[in-house]
């Protein structure tokens, strides 16, 4: 069974652990506080979630998340992060995060530079434009579900939605893609790190965070995006 290792328990971090566990993964996940703060939410997802400090996610983890946002001093387990293809979901947020020159200057992006704080780790940006929510999922009633979990949609399914992937790793996007399948979405290859910023807040497809976007208009939309 493939584990999912999440690095950040907040808004982001609780609802995919829901839905990779829906999706058959099992979840390892560990916030900056430390595990005995998550054990009762690992109890909620069932017994194919447990919390962990932050290298011990890393380490078990077949695919990696950072569910946190980017700071240039952030403590991350580098050493066990090696060799892993890593998920940043992040956006460069400037109210939340200030200014960040490279990154605001259009120089690089903000999963160029949490790549370059894993020099050994394999980056990858993606579900960082489908919404996720702030209440638990379990238990909640569908029209409340976040987009990630309620627009979730089988293979082959004609409304199914697509979500935009940036990795310079080929291997690395293809491994995000079929984790993309299995939680219930097409995914888009928007290009290299560089081009993550298509995707990012402001853009076409940042519009559609709630009601997603098909394979097609999600193309469209990349395409449409201007700096």
């Amino acid at each position: 069974m493939s584990v999912l290792g999440i690095l950040g328990a907040g808004q982001a971090g609780s609802v995919l652990a829901a839905a990779a566990i829906a999706a058959g993964w099992d979840v390892v996940i560990a916030n900056s506080r430390g595990p005995a703060t998550l054990e009762g939410f690992a109890r909620r997802l069932g017994p194919r979630a447990r919390a962990a400090r932050a290298g011990e996610a890393a380490d078990a983890a077949d695919l990696a998340f950072l569910a946190f946002p980017y700071g240039p001093a952030t403590p991350l387990p580098v050493r066990e992060l090696t060799g892993k293809v890593v998920v940043d979901n992040n956006n460069h947020m400037v109210r939340r995060d200030g200014i960040i020159p490279e990154v605001d200057s259009g120089r690089r992006t903000v999963h160029e530079l949490r790549q370059a704080q894993l020099p050994g780790a394999t980056v990858v940006a993606a579900f960082t434009h489908v919404q996720f929510h702030a209440r638990p999922v379990i238990r909640v009633p569908e029209d409340e579900l976040p987009a990630l979990v309620r627009l979730a949609r089988p293979a082959g399914a004609l409304d199914r939605k697509a979500l935009a992937v940036a990795g310079d790793s080929a291997a690395a996007v293809e491994a995000v893609t079929r984790f993309a399948d299995d939680l219930g979405f097409d995914a888009v290859h928007a290009g290299p790190l560089r081009d993550s910023w298509r995707f990012g807040p402001g853009t076409p497809v940042w519009r559609h965070a709630v009601d997603g976007r098909s394979r097609d208009a999600l193309v469209h939309d990349l395409a449409a995006a201007t700096w």
